[in-house]
């Protein structure tokens, strides 16, 4: 039965008419078993932790044979020797005990003590641990770990008050999806820094290298700064809300010291960077070179590091992806945010009244064109050298 995921009581009686209450003698009748079935969806829960590198463990008091028919049904282990009991971890010396809990993942007929003792080991191990309770007895575990969580519905006061999220539906998917959005809401911060750091970089190379050069201004202040509030401001706010890819809980956890640059996030915001504002450079000497208008390669300079930025937003999209395999369509608040930005900064070429506050002059169809080519050339060279690279 208990190989069945039940568990076991025997039952039994005696015919006693005296106040005292003894065990001894009594008529054995049969042996009673119950079960607390998992909730729908949690063996699922549990794959999915383990596709994303969460380990998941189970601590219980039921006995052995309970607790792997319970574990095995939830993709917690896959064979008995797996399961550890609390005797034997009390046989253990402290070093065995760290080694142990490394490799075990269920632990039956253990005590509240045994618990505080794992949630321990594993953090000095150099794991994060989350550690889930409902009753009196888990407070002190649910306390000791890195993210303590308790069960609203059936869980106690105590264990409420000793952990840091309370599961209001007391459901183990809910953790999971919790974790999820985690690594959303980091991967979009990640995607904001990129796109705002970039952009902010390649407007310095644009106006340093400039005046390096001897070239004349590159851009006026209204202009860069149009751009800051413009280009920089409401596409990066949207990229904010950006969607999760599809194998986001497929990615290994970061480490609890990794930087928030990790990764070649760093070297990626340089070079792109870099790029952007030699692009800009480019159509600035491109158009000045054929007009000799200061004013025309001035206004190509301003639209150039416009669209570099707008196609540069899609890019941010993914870390792993070329610029030929990201959904753009999958973020509706972008594509809004970048057609307002392209509307705004048009406005300010092509409407007569606008051209004296921003000091633009309406371009030709060559300098627009030279525009677009310098514009697009660079994200379309990384993106076909992404490709070969994972192939």
């Amino acid at each position: 039965m208990a190989a069945g995921a039940l568990r076991v009581i025997a039952l039994a009686y005696k015919e006693d008419s005296s106040d005292k209450i003894s065990e001894e003698g009594l008529c054995f009748l049969g042996l009673f078993g119950m079960i607390d079935p998992p909730r729908k969806g949690a063996a699922e829960s549990v794959l999915k932790c383990r596709k994303a590198g969460i380990r998941t463990v189970m601590i219980t008091g039921d006995h052995p044979e309970t607790a792997f028919a319970i574990a095995k049904s939830l993709n917690i282990a896959s064979q008995k020797a797996e399961v550890i009991t609390g005797a034997e971890l009390d046989r253990l010396s402290e070093a065995d005990f760290s080694e142990t809990v490394e490799h075990k993942n269920v632990f039956a007929r253990v005590t509240p003590a045994h618990k505080l003792k794992i949630v321990r080991a594993l953090k000095k191990n150099g794991n994060i641990v989350a550690m889930t309770g409902d009753g009196v007895n888990d407070a002190p575990a649910v306390k000791e770990a890195d993210i303590g969580v308790s069960m609203g519905k059936n869980g106690t006061d105590v264990t409420r008050e000793a952990s840091g999220i309370v599961l209001l539906d007391d459901d183990f998917s809910t953790l999971v999806s919790a974790a999820e959005e985690g690594r959303i809401i980091y991967g979009n911060i990640r995607k904001f820094i990129r796109y705002l750091l970039s952009c902010n970089i390649g407007e310095v190379v644009t106006m340093f290298f400039g005046m390096l050069m001897g070239m004349p201004v590159v851009l006026l202040p209204i202009q860069i700064l149009t751009v800051n509030l413009v280009t920089d401001g409401i596409p990066a706010i949207a990229l904010g809300f950006d969607p999760p890819q599809d194998d986001v809980m497929l990615e290994k956890p970061r480490k609890r010291s990794e930087s928030v640059f990790s990764n070649g996030l760093g070297q990626t915001i340089i070079l792109r960077g870099i790029l952007l504002g030699l692009s800009v450079l480019g159509a600035f000497t491109t158009v000045l070179g054929f007009t000799k208008n200061v004013d025309f390669a001035r206004t190509a300079a301003f639209l150039a590091l416009v669209f570099t930025q707008l196609i540069h937003v899609f890019e941010c999209k993914s870390e792993n992806r070329s610029l030929f395999k990201i959904n753009f369509l999958n973020n509706s608040k972008l594509i809004f945010a970048v057609l307002s930005s392209a509307i705004i900064v048009l406005s300010t070429v092509y409407i007569p009244a606008l051209n004296p506050v921003f000091k633009t002059v309406p371009l030709d169809l060559k300098s627009v064109l030279t525009v677009l080519g310098f514009s697009f050339v660079v994200p379309f060279v990384l993106g076909i050298i992404g490709l070969f690279k994972k192939k």
